[in-house]
């Protein structure tokens, strides 16, 4: 008797053989940065024509339109009033629809900011919408200087001062007065 194979079986292709250490390794897949270039040189040109008049500002730090130093002059009215804090800003080719990361780059006593500079802030984290931008970002967080989120604060210490405005402020002045950066 004989066995014809039957074409209307499909086998499945042969399993792939496992990456060998000599085999090269393929190139990284290019990525187009060019939208992303083209949106962060409009907002920074947005930045200087505005920014400035609100209190922040950011310019590209270096050759890299993707690093950028930021200022951020502490609200009127606030235990950071007169005080002006620096800021470094990194953006990923995923911008906008990831948000930049963020941090103070002066020392910042604040519930919400930890030893390192580190922010918590919903809008760099979780409600982040690639509708923000720089300008929105810097604007929150010289907002956040005066409101506080004591509810999940990074530093303890400058949460459960809070109430007591006068002990925070000093606590503020001395660390800025002190100029202790954050330890990297």
């Amino acid at each position: 008797m004989e066995m014809r194979s039957n074409p209307s079986v499909v086998h499945p292709p042969p399993e792939p053989l496992p990456p060998s250490s000599k085999q090269p390794k393929a190139p990284p897949i290019p990525v187009d940065t060019s939208s992303v270039t083209q949106r962060l040189q409009k907002e920074l040109m947005s930045l200087m024509m505005s920014g400035g008049d609100l209190g922040v500002s950011a310019f590209p730090q270096g050759e890299s339109i993707f690093y950028w130093i930021g200022t951020i002059e502490g609200g009127k009215g606030t235990v950071y009033e007169n005080l002006s804090y620096k800021l470094s800003l990194q953006f990923s080719v995923d911008y906008p629809f990831k948000p930049p990361f963020v941090k103070f780059e002066t020392a910042c006593f604040h519930p919400n900011v930890d030893q390192f500079g580190n922010i918590c802030i919903d809008i760099l984290q979780d409600k982040w919408t690639s509708a923000y931008d720089c300008r929105t970002v810097l604007l929150s967080i010289q907002s956040l200087l005066g409101e506080p989120n004591n509810e999940s604060p990074l530093n303890k210490h400058a949460a459960s001062l809070w109430s007591n405005q006068e002990e925070y402020k000093k606590m503020v002045h001395k660390l800025y007065e002190a100029g202790e950066a954050p330890h990297v």
